[in-house]
């Protein structure tokens, strides 16, 4: 690795640890001497129904000409700074509002910090609260504005809240039996199940890297309410994949370094399928009859929470469909909107300040509108960024009407094409490779310790030259081919073992002539560039039921099918369609033993290798189903115009697999 590479691998990886904990700076702040001069801080121990005190620092504008909305985030990661007499350097979502005037407000969650009571990681819902010892988040909220309501004074009645990440779990959670003064919620970048696709599970696979970081420091014992964050975790090296696969199984962690004191860890190792446990957590099944004005912010690059952001706005839509309700999407990674410029990632550009855009015309003016009644805010059902063309788009539905059902088909000699396999083909036509755990592929070209978030864009040269991914594409494109929505991965494979992790990456081929960067210190090479476009991975034991892991036959051809996120992408004229098919993530995703068992408690000598067919006969095709948009003869202003498809054939690509 050249020293230049070598430290932007450091530099992302630091920014990766510290988005484990809370979203860094934002882009643009008021500045300390700015807050201390225009407001005043106090700080509450507010007191919810079942007596637990939650603190709270509250930040009140010094000029009382006006009344002003209050903006609430909760948090699990700190109000810091603690005291009347320190001030943050920063309020709110953004520096405008702050210059604007509101109410802020900053809530350690129950048991966290300082705070009392006991934390519960995604604490579950209760349906039925049947008196005042029965308390979730949303309680919690609902408790926190009725006092503020109350207590605070200079307010207008009217309350919003906003998080980023686990805040936006809170978020989802205040949306829920809302109270009455609460008008409007930004969820951004929401946790919602930790199971199947956001954060430490995708498709039941473990996310190793990330579950082990964040908790070795965030799952620590918290016996009474602190200021003082608990030790750091070291791991004695900077190479992630290296630590990881000395690791060894899982059960290793614990007998060499959390010694049974991280008590999640523990909850995840006893808890490998998709049980009540996991079941309880899913806030997903609770967002229904919400009454606040919604605004879900995501990432298309979000290693973390993806998969919530859109969850929380389909849900919205699909249960609440009389409640203002927009989904944004941009071209960032976990929280990047808030604290990025958002005109690059990696070695991507997207040729314009997208955070800027969305903070001045989007999020400011949406609170501005439901929380002060100013100005206008005639949001689209979809505000989102479209990669290759580089262009914010508008769009009455998500996915766009005009998006109708294609697929791409996995062929002979590597070809990957709009053509399914014709009947001549061999019945057993398949492509065939050995996957080992002992030496997993990368999942990224990148020495770090954490999840690197550019693994999302990150150039897949490195992965196509190794004997273990099946790589197929498309013949140089001749027109721009534009795919907007989620997509299914429908696979017939088979495995000498009996289970497998299943990979599939859509891959964007740049022509060999794009050009550098300029100015380009890194020294990049963008001729030929495999950018990521989407990746995912299906744990095969759980291809049919999440909550009831079945074994492969060896050898015997099965059909493993999988949804993954949504994409709003033109693979633009002159540039290839790739697919990319493997076995192993690593360390992003746990090794395999490649037989059925317990992984969490699979030991040493339970890892083999297996012998993978990925087959592509007419009887047996393997493909990606995705929604191609109907590209207008114009398209002005960004603004996408719908066009019609039929229900039945987009319901079979936007529903998720029954399991």
């Amino acid at each position: 690795m050249s020293p230049k590479k070598e430290h932007r691998s450091t530099c992302y990886c630091k920014l990766a640890a510290l988005l484990l904990f809370a979203v860094p700076a934002p882009l643009s702040a008021q500045g300390l001497d700015f807050v201390k001069s225009h407001y005043t801080k106090y700080e509450y121990r507010i007191p919810m129904r079942d007596g637990v005190q939650l603190f709270t620092a509250v930040y009140v504008p010094k000029d009382t000409s006006q009344r002003y909305p209050m903006l609430m985030m909760r948090t699990p990661y700190s109000v810091r700074p603690y005291g009347v007499d320190n001030y943050s350097d920063h309020l709110g979502p953004s520096a405008r509002f702050g210059q604007e005037g509101y109410i802020f407000v900053y809530q350690d969650v129950r048991g966290r910090w300082m705070s009392e009571g006991t934390f519960v990681n995604m604490r579950p819902y209760i349906v039925h609260k049947n008196g005042p010892k029965d308390v979730d988040e949303t309680s919690d909220t609902y408790d926190t504005i009725d006092w503020l309501i109350k207590h605070v004074h200079g307010h207008n009645g009217k309350v919003g809240q906003w998080g980023i990440s686990y805040p936006g779990f809170y978020t989802d959670c205040g949306m829920i039996d809302a109270h009455p003064a609460l008008r409007a919620v930004s969820p951004q970048a929401p946790v919602t199940d930790w199971f199947v696709g956001d954060d430490f599970h995708h498709n039941g696979a473990l996310f190793l890297p990330h579950l082990f970081n964040f908790i070795a420091d965030f799952g620590q014992p918290r016996p009474k309410p602190t200021r003082k964050a608990g030790r750091h975790f070291e791991h004695g090296t900077p190479d992630g994949y290296q630590f990881f696969l000395d690791l060894g199984p899982l059960g290793n962690a614990d007998e060499r370094y959390f010694h049974h004191d991280i008590a999640f860890w523990d909850k995840v190792m006893e808890h490998d399928a998709y049980d009540s446990f996991w079941k309880s957590r899913n806030i997903r099944a609770h967002i229904q009859h919400i009454k606040p004005a919604v605004l879900t912010v995501g990432g298309w690059f979000d290693a973390e929470n993806l998969f919530g952001a859109l969850q929380t706005s389909q849900r919205v839509e699909a249960t609440s469909p009389k409640t203002p309700n927009t989904l944004v999407m941009g071209p960032w990674l976990h929280g990047g909107w808030s604290f990025m410029t958002g005109d690059k990632l990696g070695d991507v550009t997207f040729n314009a300040p997208t955070s800027h855009y969305f903070q001045e015309q989007i999020l400011f003016p949406f609170f501005e509108y439901h929380l002060k009644g100013k100005g206008e805010f005639k949001a689209p059902r979809a505000w989102v960024f479209e990669t290759g063309t580089n262009v914010w788009r508008r769009h009455d539905a998500w996915p766009p009407h005009n998006a109708k059902p294609k697929s791409l088909y996995l062929r002979a000699n590597g070809r990957l094409s709009f053509d399914p396999p014709s009947t001549p083909e061999s019945e057993s036509a398949f492509d065939q490779y050995v996957s080992d755990p002992a030496k997993p592929v990368p999942y990224i070209d990148q020495i770090g310790i954490g999840m690197d978030p550019r693994y999302m864009v990150a150039d897949q040269r490195f992965a196509a030259r190794r004997p273990d991914v099946l790589v197929y594409q498309t013949d140089v494109l001749t027109e721009d081919v534009t795919i907007a929505g989620p997509f299914r991965a429908d696979l017939h494979v088979s495995t000498s073992g009996t289970d497998s992790d299943w990979v599939v990456k859509l891959i964007d081929v740049y022509p060999n002539d794009y050009p550098d960067p300029n100015p380009n210190p890194a020294g990049v090479h963008m001729g030929n560039y495999e950018q990521l476009v989407r990746g995912d991975v299906m744990r095969g034991k759980f291809r049919n039921s999440y909550e009831k892991p079945e074994p492969f036959t060896p050898g015997k051809p099965t059909r493993v099918t999988m949804r993954l996120n949504d994409i709003d992408h033109t693979f633009r004229t002159g540039h290839r369609i790739m697919v990319q098919i493997q076995s192993t993530w690593f360390p992003l995703v746990d090794r395999n033993p490649q037989v059925l068992e317990d992984i969490y408690h699979a030991k040493a000598g339970d890892f083999h290798k297996a012998t993978q067919r990925v087959y592509r006969s007419a009887e047996m095709p393997s493909k990606l189903t995705v929604l191609v948009r109907q590209r207008e003869t114009t398209e002005q202003n960004g603004q996408a115009r719908s066009g019609t498809t039929s229900g039945r054939q987009r319901k079979a690509v936007l529903q998720p697999t029954a399991r």
